[in-house]
This record gives structure tokens, sequence and C-alpha cells, in this order.
């Protein structure tokens, strides 16, 4: 066990098939799950985690290929449905009880397909920021992204890959006002967890989860409140366009979020506050 905000955090692991998955749980209340997405971890929800443990169980975990989470044999492609159902089988270890689910990025992709594939254990889900590059008008160039950079790293390596995703993503320039200890997190803890990940994340996650096309019938039929959560900072960037398409085949409003794509971790308490405006639950979380 370890202490985060002096709040007890317990850490296990999971065995799925094919992988061991590495997760963390903290607070009291509902059960709230956090998918992070890309090369982030449970670590990329540390700034987040603290201003929720009062009112959830937070359960944030390392998806399998990511940090703590090794896969049992060779580096693959992991398909969108097997990450939902890595989720699936996280949530029925944890609790009982419909939960509360927010998704990052790519962990926003998995969490859409969770809910197609799971309605009955998703209560409230929020989708900050999906990169469904399928959802962008035919003919728009940034289709072709996740390829584009798959190629950049098979003939350049990682770096010159990242630093085209960053760019072509729209976020190769720091956020505004970001509190020092933003700062610090972002330079440091977070960089530093999600450079180990760069190989798998190019290799085997980018092209699954940003060429991944949702079941809209499936979303929109299903038990589960489905939220699409956007940046207010985030116009300009290429996940804002994939949100609002989103929000648009769904038929419904996004919930307008503090920060960019990052505003988790930018803007925590503000973000933590949005969270429980939208996503409230019986539990008046």
């Amino acid at each position: 066990m370890a202490l985060q905000s002096e709040v007890v955090v317990t850490t296990d692991y999971l065995t799925v098939p094919g992988a061991r998955l590495y997760y963390e749980v903290s607070g009291s209340g509902p059960v709230l799950l956090l998918i992070p997405g890309g090369m982030a971890d449970a670590a990329g929800f540390a700034p987040l985690v603290r201003f929720l443990e009062e009112s959830y169980t937070v359960v944030r975990y390392d998806p399998r290929g990511i940090s703590h989470s090794r896969l049992d044999g060779p580096g693959e492609d992991v398909p969108v449905e097997v990450h939902a159902d890595d989720a699936q089988r996280l949530l029925k270890a944890v609790g009982d009880q419909p939960a509360f689910v927010l998704g990052h990025s790519g962990g926003a992709v998995i969490g859409l397909a969770l809910v197609e594939r799971h309605p009955e254990l998703v209560q409230t889900y929020v989708a900050h920021e999906p990169p469904l590059v399928e959802l962008l008008p035919e003919g728009d160039e940034r289709r072709n992204d996740g390829q584009k950079i798959y190629d950049t790293y098979l003939k350049e390596g990682a770096g010159a890959a990242m630093e085209q995703f960053m760019s072509t993503a729209g976020m190769d320039e720091a956020p505004v006002a970001m509190s020092p200890e933003a700062q610090e997190f972002m330079a440091q803890q977070q960089m530093a967890s999600m450079e180990q990940n760069l190989d798998f994340f190019f290799a085997h996650y980018l092209l699954p989860v940003t060429s991944y096309s949702p079941d809209f019938a499936a979303l929109q039929g299903a038990s589960t409140q489905v939220l699409v959560g956007v940046g207010e900072d985030s116009v300009g960037q290429e996940t804002f366009d994939t949100t609002i398409a989103l929000a648009e085949r769904l038929g419904t409003e996004p919930v307008v979020f503090p920060g960019d794509h990052v505003g988790m971790a930018t803007f925590p308490e503000e973000f933590a506050a949005t969270l429980r405006e939208f996503g409230h639950t019986e539990a008046t979380v």
C-alpha cells in the first residue's frame, strides 16, 4: 500500500487473457473507473484523483501493454474490443453495481466500446476527447494521420513519430496558464512514464484505436448515460473536431471541460467539479 494525498491507495494485478492488468484503488463511494489513453497509465490521473476520492471509489489502471500491465507473449496489436473487455473484467473485479466511467483520449474510445459491449456495467460514461479520425469529413487529410505517424515510426523511430504525433494533433505547444504543480507533473512524472511506452503505443495501439468506428445504434440504445466531453481550450486540436463529430452523431451537446486535451492534469480541481456537475449519480457525487 502507499499513501497519496493522505488517502490509502491499494495496488493489485488482475489476470486477464494474455496479460496482467495493474490497477490502483482509493477513496470511497460508488466506483469511478478512469481509462487512460495513449502512452499514459494510471499515474496520469494522479492530479485529478485527489479531488475525487471523497466521493468515489476511484479505480485507475495501466491498459495492457502499457507500463506495469505486461503482455504474456510478444507485443501485438490490441483491438479496441480487447481493451474494452479488459475494462469489463476490471469493473467486475472491483464492484457489483453499475459504475461511473471516464475515458480520456484513446481511453475514451475504449470506453465507448465498453458501453457498446457491456452497457449493464456502466451507469454513466464520459468520453473525453476520443481521437476518432474516421468521424472527420471525407477528404479531410487528418483521417490518414495515424497511418502517416505509424509509417514514420517504422522508418525513423519513436522520437520522430512522437514529434509528428504532437504536431498533427495540435498539441506541440505547452498549455497556457499551467500551475507550477501541473508543470512539474507534466515535465517529470507523467512524461517519464509515457516515454517507456512509446514503442508499444506506435507499434500496437495507435492504429487500432484511431481507426475505430463506434456502433452508434448500440450507444444510443444503451441503458448507459453517454456524455461527450471536450476541452474549452481544445479548439484547433484534432481531438476537438473528432469530439464534436461524435457528439453530433450521438445527437447530444458536448460537455465543456476546463483546459485542453490534458485538462485533467492542468486544471484538475476544476475538471473534477465539472465531472461531478454533469456526471452525477444517485449517490449525488
